[in-house]
């Protein structure tokens, strides 16, 4: 988001793809009984110069922060999330290359 003042309108599309994943892996995380405190998630995105500045890539980074938080099943939500769960992801994964990282901080 580079706008001062608030978000531009193609703000919301990568904001929305965050927002649907990062509310499944929050479910996923709290099945799986781990202690997390909070989740940060954030995206870079990669548009066209020109009009309709045409999204190409988005890159979302997890943050996963609580106490005794398994890696494994951090990225096991993540990958659940992108095949099975987020909606808006299944809509622009063939459109747009979406990519992720993710890492773990003990609180």
């Amino acid at each position: 988001m580079k706008k001062p003042n608030g978000v531009s309108g193609s703000d919301l599309l990568p904001m929305s793809l965050i927002g649907c994943a990062s509310h499944d892996v929050v479910e996923i995380l709290n099945k799986q009984k781990q202690d997390l405190h909070q989740l940060i998630v954030t995206a870079d995105s990669i548009q066209d110069d020109d009009p309709p500045w045409r999204f190409r890539k988005i890159h979302i980074h997890y943050q996963a922060i609580g106490k005794g938080l398994d890696p494994e099943k951090v990225g096991k939500a993540i990958k659940l999330s992108e095949e099975k769960y987020c909606s808006v992801y299944a809509t622009l994964k063939d459109a747009i290359e979406i990519t992720h990282d993710f890492e773990v901080v003990e609180d």
